[in-house]
């Protein structure tokens, strides 16, 4: 594409850079005690050797790699604007904690609640952290998608994530109980062993479906609510501690994915009062809510909520319908049915016979006026959480932040960058600090004003360096600002972002909040960053046949092929029986295809057995990586480039084939000989039949065809039936007796945004200066060259093909079957015509007596 463009006149930014803090690199210096700044720069000119043997048209005067202190000295300086503004915080955050690796770990580092390295116990541990407030801009981030030409899917799942939701707060005034939620009085909940919680205490839940509050029949807090203890009776304590214990073990996902598949919950001993019906109903603990979700704690409908619903049948809690539509002994319903058992209490408001939706939006009403206000306010919420923004690790940015009397200030920007420093370990400290903790001459600073201070030893998330990057390559040598103004106002936004759907709300949220936070201090001058978006599709791996044999009882029994179709391959067993089978590797020549089945893959001994073949992600502990290094060496790097087009469509996910890769070379090689006396690149002698003369109608008409279809398709981002365009062209200009320059010349140039070493050196062979064809304007198609003036019709007789005949586009019925009826005479020979069957421009069948 940057290619295609250059070449359309346009002014094309195509860069590249290194995201290199990170994980991988501190993981490697911990195992090997290499400086993870050796390993990135080692990694770096690894890759930057590879790209360039590819003749990717990379700018490489603008390279950038964002663990150079001159890259993150503006990074640093990003995140002073933030704090200046109160978009970032400290608080005190539940993070992934291993005692046994002194460390506070990622969650991609935690697998079914142990660390991936050792296998040690991790639980949720409050930690003080850096938050960034992402949450003020969400209806921002919200609003502005429509402004943005991606893929419904990627801002759909961006909208999603930021889960706006209108509904309302609501108060209930914590009680003591009367008696144990389930009806009885064991563990000490009869009234008399209850010491009530202290007066005034309120629990506030937010509610997307207010027009239920009178079928709440309990309400939950999480285990981490911050008034949780206020509310635990002396009787419970002990049970809601060791509760709280264990739901530290657990991670967001187990408490409320897949994993949580019984929902536990403790009493903490106390009641609260709905505030509509003025009923008293138990409060629980339980770990299916989230303390960093609304508020901590919500109100459980059972009858219309289905967590709730599960969890009151498991705990033995009343199911009451509020909105009927289903039945709510059986399942909880969802649905926007009709209002009923409404109960006014005081509040003097009547839902009942009213819709759901209609109900929900009288009582948020309500709520807004005098009488409504004490029992609650309507709100807008949102699942977007802060962003957490700290690392206790060593490979980071470091932040611009020093500690007086506790209390965190920004550095003076005019002493940024604040530079990593060279530590003695790499390994965390065990108490939770970072490395950095470990270099007291860094760690203790002063002030600009000569104020002792206390530098912050956290660093910043790998994401930092990529929220911004992209302003980076416009200006990548300005040491006084991440961008100039006049830049920035040039290039920006991003015309075109090829990435992959896994940076949807992640890497492309950050980068999004970010900016609006650049454009709100004005640096940048568009409210978006990147304006159009494209997902590539993954490339797997090679196609993997498999086979599936049965495991014998004892030696004497043989094993015995079973068809794929039979096989539940995520065990290996027998789908029916259980038994269990062995999947064997099987190459292509053992197979055969099955046009019965649709030419599904079959044993080529035993057609009955069905072979499974599919193919897998990419990854080196399966052994299925393509080193690209020995596909240039094999077959160029032009080949490599055209098959990665040709494979299919940009978006999808295609296998990669390496033989396939040599039916590329071959098509290249073809491309060369059109244009050249012979395989020698060495040769600069052109092909016999090339000439300087006019092209002929046809010749003109094939190629102008060529440029149309090639140019649509490229600008469309329609590589694999552009290079068909292609591919095309050579198949027909081998077999003319002339090749005209004028016909040539589009070829190569267009050929040259796919194949750009093939195409220069055609180019410089064809007579221009070397390296010039990448400036060169892209072919232009002429319409009336494309004009075809005669058609050629096919003529059947009694529905058999015998002749065809060229006739001109504008002739008439009669003229046609006229020339139809003389090419075909020796097959009609003096038989009666009994019908002239003419489908305009395409045939003539003629019926004749038999």
């Amino acid at each position: 594409m940057a290619r295609y463009k250059r070449k359309c006149g346009y002014s094309v930014l195509h860069p590249m850079g290194w995201d290199a803090f990170g994980l991988p690199a501190e993981q490697y210096a911990l195992q090997t005690g290499t400086h993870p700044a050796v390993t990135t720069a080692k990694n770096i000119g690894r890759f930057r050797e590879q790209l360039r043997s590819l003749g990717l048209s990379y700018d490489w005067g603008r390279e950038v790699n964002t663990s150079e202190a001159s890259y993150y000295k503006h990074t640093q300086w990003i995140f002073l604007q933030l704090f200046k503004r109160g978009l970032a915080y400290q608080a005190d955050v539940a993070v992934n904690w291993c005692p046994e690796l002194g460390t506070v770990l990622a969650n991609e580092e935690v697998i079914d609640g142990l660390s991936e390295r050792g296998s040690y116990p991790v639980v949720r541990k409050p930690m003080r952290q850096w938050v960034l407030r992402i949450t003020a801009y969400a209806e921002r981030l919200l609003a502005d998608l429509d402004l943005l030409d991606w893929p419904d899917s990627i801002k759909d799942m961006q909208r999603n994530w930021i889960g706006k939701s209108v509904g309302a707060e609501l108060v209930f005034p914590v009680v003591g109980s009367p008696a144990a939620p389930d009806g009885g009085d064991d563990d000490g909940a009869a009234a008399a062993a209850v010491a009530a919680p202290p007066t005034g205490v309120g629990i506030a839940v937010y509610t997307t479906r207010p027009e239920t509050v009178c079928g709440v029949t309990y309400l939950c807090v999480a285990p981490e609510y911050a008034g949780l203890n206020a509310l635990v009776t002396p009787a419970q304590r002990s049970a809601v501690a060791a509760y709280v214990d264990a739901a530290a073990a657990k991670s967001d996902r187990e408490r409320t994915g897949e994993g949580a598949r019984t929902k536990s919950g403790v009493w903490t001993g106390a009641s609260a009062v709905n505030p509509y019906t003025g009923a008293a109903v138990p409060v629980w603990v339980a770990d299916y809510v989230l303390g960093g979700v609304g508020t901590g704690a919500v109100m459980a409908v059972p009858g219309h909520d289905a967590r709730d619903w599960e969890f009151a049948r498991v705990h033995h809690l009343p199911i009451v319908e509020v909105v009927a539509g289903g039945d709510v002994a059986k399942a909880a319903f969802t649905g926007d049915g009709t209002v009923v058992n409404w109960d006014a209490g005081s509040s003097g408001v009547d839902l009942n016979g009213m819709a759901a939706s209609a109900a929900k939006a009288a009582l948020l009403e309500h709520l807004t006026t005098p009488g409504g206000s004490a029992l609650g306010t309507p709100q807008t919420n949102y699942k977007l959480r802060d962003w957490l923004f700290s690392r206790q690790r060593y490979w980071g940015e470091p932040f611009p932040i020093v500690f007086v009397d506790g209390q965190p200030e920004a550095v003076d920007e005019a002493s940024l960058p604040v530079v990593l420093p060279p530590v003695e370990s790499y390994a965390p400290t065990g108490d939770g600090a970072s490395p950095l903790a470990g270099v007291p001459d860094w760690v203790a600073t002063e002030t600009a004003d000569g104020r002792p201070a206390v530098r912050e030893t956290n660093t910043m998330p790998q994401w930092a360096g990529s929220c911004w990057y992209y302003l980076r390559y416009i200006d990548p040598t300005n040491d006084g600002r991440p961008v100039d103004p006049a830049l920035e106002k040039y290039w920006m936004p991003v015309d075109l972002y090829v990435g992959g759907v896994e940076h949807a709300v992640l890497h492309l949220l950050y980068a999004r909040f970010w900016h609006k936070v650049l454009y709100d201090c004005g640096v940048v001058s568009t409210k978006e960053p990147f304006g159009r978006l494209v997902n590539q599709g993954m490339i797997l791996g090679e196609v993997e046949l498999t086979a599936y044999r049965t495991v014998p009882v004892d030696a004497s029994e043989a094993p015995a092929w079973v068809s794929v179709t039979d096989v539940d391959t995520a065990s290996n067993t027998v789908a029916k029986t259980g038994a269990p089978v062995v999947p064997v590797a099987v190459t292509a020549e053992e197979t055969a295809k099955d046009g019965a089945a649709g030419d599904a893959l079959v044993l080529a001994a035993d057609p009955t057995v069905r072979v499974l073949s599919r193919s897998h992600k990419m990854s080196k502990s399966r052994g299925n990586v393509v080193n690209p290094d020995a596909v240039v060496a094999t077959y160029g790097a032009d080949a490599l480039r055209c098959y990665l087009m040709f494979m299919g469509p940009l978006e999808a996910v295609k296998p990669w084939g390496t033989t396939a890769v040599g039916g590329m070379a071959r098509f290249l090689a073809r491309a060369w000989r059109l244009v050249m006396a012979g395989d020698d690149v060495a040769s600069a002698e052109l092909a016999p039949a090339f000439t300087d003369g006019a092209a002929s109608a046809d010749q003109r008409r094939v190629t102008h065809t060529m440029i149309t279809r090639v140019s649509d398709d490229t600008a469309g981002m329609r590589f694999n039936t552009a290079l068909a365009a292609l591919m095309e062209f050579v198949n027909a200009a081998t077999k003319w007796e002339t090749r005209p320059r004028e016909c040539l010349e589009p070829f190569v140039s267009m050929l040259g945004v796919y194949a750009p070493h093939v195409g220069e050196e055609l180019w410089e062979r064809l007579g221009h200066p070397a390296g010039s064809l990448s400036d060169a304007p892209w072919p232009q198609a002429v319409d009336a060259y494309m004009a075809v003036a005669t058609k050629i019709i096919v003529v059947q007789v009694n529905g058999k093909v015998r002749a065809k005949v060229t006739v001109d586009v504008g002739a008439e019925k009669e003229a046609v079957l006229a020339a139809a009826g003389d090419a075909v005479g020796k097959w009609v020979g003096g038989a009666a015509v009994k019908k002239q069957i003419y489908v305009p421009g395409k045939l003539v069948n003629l019926v004749i007596a038999k």
